[in-house]
């Protein structure tokens, strides 16, 4: 039977990593890195998880016509991402440029390239459950997506600023939190390694923790958390449910090294569960 149709609208990057024993001081220089180029980009990430999670998938984003492309998009086709809404620019591919240490912490740059070309006029959006937006794109083509969503709109409210569309569910972690201009509706809020809560009107409604786990990145962990929550709601769960499995997906996701690399998939979910 096939999982709930969701169409992800968001940025596409392609993620130059580099991995050293800890992070530059400001003005230091450390020259024992790794380097790795990995898909990623917000909404690829969240594509490529809610797709692995069993979730029908399309997504609509831009990329450049240059040679970063094909690699921004190749987890996207590997995870059979539906990828015919697709808009191509004459502009550069989005690009990430992480640094992560031996500890997982990360710090990421990003240069949005061709995702700040994907306009409201550029967005055909297919009948599905639900629709899943971040702020990597300009914010009047979420609001665009929010007002004429044929499903649920979820949001990932990150990176945070000002100007934040309403939604049915939206997702930040506890400093995007302090940013939001509203608190009405419900609210997931990711804590790290204490877990998330689910807010409701500003009540807590419901709290789960992760399973434990060694930490080696968290580059796309609140990707993976925010797919499983959408997913979980999508397939009818109940909130305290899909709360645990998205906590339990952002674990997953921070014990392992990329972005989309990885993500989990439901059974593994479910095995760690």
């Amino acid at each position: 039977m096939p999982g709930p149709r969701l169409t992800v609208v968001g940025s596409i990057n392609l993620d130059l990593v580099a991995r050293a024993e800890r992070l530059p001081r400001p003005g230091e220089t450390i020259a024992d890195a790794t380097f790795s180029r990995i898909p990623g980009g917000k909404g690829a990430n969240q594509a490529v998880a809610a797709a692995r999670l069993g979730a029908v998938v399309t997504m609509i984003g831009c990329v450049g016509d240059d040679e970063l492309a094909s690699a921004a998009l190749a987890g996207l086709e590997e995870a059979g991402v539906g990828l015919d809404r697709l808009k191509r620019s004459a502009g550069v591919t989005g690009v990430a440029l992480i640094l992560v240490d031996a500890a997982g912490e990360n710090v990421i740059v990003v240069a949005p390239g061709a995702n700040h070309e994907l306009r409201p006029e550029d967005i055909v959006l297919p009948d599905c459950d639900g629709i899943l937006c971040q702020l990597e794109i300009p914010v009047e083509t979420v609001e665009y997506v929010s007002i004429n969503a044929p499903g649920d709109f979820f949001l990932n409210a990150a990176p945070a600023q000002a100007r934040i569309p309403a939604a049915d569910i939206t997702i930040v972690n506890r400093y995007e939190l302090d940013a939001l201009p509203h608190r009405d509706g419900v609210i997931a809020v990711t804590l790290g390694a204490e877990g998330a809560i689910l807010l409701e009107d500003g009540k807590e409604v419901a709290r789960a923790t992760p399973p434990p786990v060694t930490a080696v990145d968290g580059t796309a962990a609140g990707d993976a958390f925010s797919a499983c929550l959408v997913v979980s709601l999508l397939e009818g769960r109940t909130r305290d449910e899909a709360l645990r499995r998205a906590c339990a997906a952002g674990a997953l996701a921070a014990s392992r090294f990329g972005a989309q690399t990885s993500l989990p998939t439901a059974a593994e979910v479910d095995a760690l569960l």
